[in-house]
């Protein structure tokens, strides 16, 4: 099972990506609340989660060029350490009462500029460092190191805001305080990749123009069946699934009626499933018939998310997240492990910025979501969204004989 995490290089890779996880993860709760307390406005929650979003459309494309061209160390190591320059300028706005719900839209943009820049060479080296043979198993925990962030990061935010407000939940000191911890959780992040010894070159040969080779990188997954595919079917969570983490602090307040406290259990809830299926697919390397599995999960996750809406009792919804987070680890790394198995080691930067891209289009699918949760209510919001997910998973399903004749994952055994 912890056969990836024995290489000292992707090891500290792991550490690093579980510490910006944390933050990250931390960041949700904290803003999600302050945010939510501020404005009280299921809209506004949403023009959050799109100022970190869109840049991931915008800025993905030139993280993939970045990855493909430099050397990818720098690149992941300066990314978190402007992340934890930012959001501690964040925690002092925030304690000293100086926040207007504006910050959280500029710090949100930075953030997923940031991001888009690096996330595509930090998912592209892990192929570099592991080997193919264990793809599945460094994805799975790939997919774990974020997971797991969810069982204890939103947790201690949540109970941290509780704790620190007094019983005044209008408070933004306990807030300030965990923009201080995520803070200094990008630091580690950026220390780790000091310990990573792999050069993390980019491979020799003729560059075209940055445009050109972007260009190509469209192409490939244009011409590619089953990477495009795969991509295509990986867009549909984010567009319909993820609405559940962003309208979570509105569902818990108006539906459970539940303070931050039980909005951390609620995202542990979410993590303790997506662990536990992050663990699940470690040692389901040569599972068979991957490309059944892959729209088998993206299916449940959609019947999940309509489920949990329809809670109203907290062990209910502490058990429907749960499930959502075991399927949505599944159906991830999966995908993400099948995507880098087809894809040369010179294009990989790409592919994943292109694969991050799409993931980009989230606000697309949330920002409809989001109205009808303002204007009906937060069920019909989360129902909507799950059925969409669970129909267009089916169709596509059906539409896609590639996908559907993914055996182990390889590219010998991936095609009919």
């Amino acid at each position: 099972m912890f056969a990836s995490l024995k290489k000292s290089d992707y090891l500290y890779l792991w550490i690093g990506m579980l510490s910006s996880a944390f933050a990250m993860n931390m960041q949700l709760v904290a803003q999600g609340w302050l945010v939510y307390e501020m404005t009280s406005s299921a809209m506004d929650l949403t023009w959050v989660t799109l100022a970190f979003m869109l840049p991931q459309v915008v800025f993905s494309l030139v993280g993939g060029v970045l990855a493909d061209r430099m050397d990818k160390k720098p690149v992941i190591g300066w990314a978190p350490v402007i992340n934890g320059v930012a959001t501690l300028f964040m925690a002092v706005i925030v304690i000293t009462g100086n926040v207007t719900f504006w910050d959280f839209i500029w710090i949100g943009a930075l953030n997923g500029t940031v991001m888009a820049l690096s996330i595509p060479a930090r998912t592209a080296l892990i192929p570099e460092i592991v080997g193919e043979q264990l793809m599945f198993n460094a994805m799975a925990f790939n997919t774990a190191s974020w997971n797991l962030s969810r069982i204890l990061g939103p947790a201690l935010a949540g109970f941290m805001i509780a704790l620190f407000a007094g019983g005044d939940t209008s408070s933004a000191f306990g807030v300030g305080l965990v923009y201080m911890i995520l803070s200094a959780l990008y630091f580690v992040s950026a220390v780790t990749v000091l310990f990573i010894k792999h050069p993390a070159k980019p491979i020799p040969g003729r560059r075209k123009s940055p445009m050109a080779e972007i260009g190509d990188g469209l192409l490939y997954v244009r011409h590619s069946p089953i990477v495009g595919g795969l991509i295509l079917l990986s867009i549909l969570p984010f567009l319909f699934g993820l609405s559940i983490n962003t309208l979570l602090p509105a569902f818990n307040r108006d539906v459970l009626h539940g303070g931050p406290d039980m909005l951390g259990w609620l995202m542990t809830g979410m993590g303790v499933g997506a662990i536990i299926g992050s663990l699940v697919l470690a040692q389901l390397g040569s599972l068979r018939h991957k490309g059944y599995w892959v729209l088998a999960t993206g299916a449940a996750w959609g019947l999940g998310v309509s489920l949990f809406a329809l809670t109203t009792w907290f062990i209910l919804s502490m058990l429907a997240i749960s499930v959502v987070g075991f399927v949505s680890a599944v159906n991830m790394s999966m995908n993400r492990s099948i995507v880098q198995l087809q894809v040369e080691q010179n294009m990989r930067g790409r592919i994943m910025s292109i694969d991050l891209m799409s993931h980009g289009l989230m606000p697309l699918g949330i920002l409809p979501i989001g109205y009808i949760a303002e204007h009906v209510s937060v069920e019909a919001g989360l129902a909507v969204s799950g059925l969409i997910l669970f129909g267009s998973t089916i169709i596509l399903g059906l539409l896609m004989p590639k996908i559907r004749a993914i055996n182990t994952g390889y590219i010998v055994s991936a095609e009919p």
